[in-house]
């Protein structure tokens, strides 16, 4: 995984396709992988605000 300034965040996904941002410089947390958007705060909320259309969990939306 490329290595990310402090001063960036990323876009994370999980396997439920819940996004969240997190900062530059941290290892992510278990379950979290990077979506490939990387940026400052508001350009990465941006980023997730424009692809994560529907809020409910993936298991919720596919009936599994």
């Amino acid at each position: 995984m490329a290595t990310v300034p402090e001063s960036q965040f990323r876009v994370v996904v999980n396997d439920e396709e819940q996004y969240s941002i997190w900062p530059g410089g941290r290892e992510l947390p278990p379950g979290w992988r990077a979506e490939g958007v990387v940026g400052g705060r508001e350009e990465c909320l941006a980023h997730i605000e424009s692809v994560w259309t529907d809020m409910r969990p993936l298991s919720l939306r596919t009936g599994g």
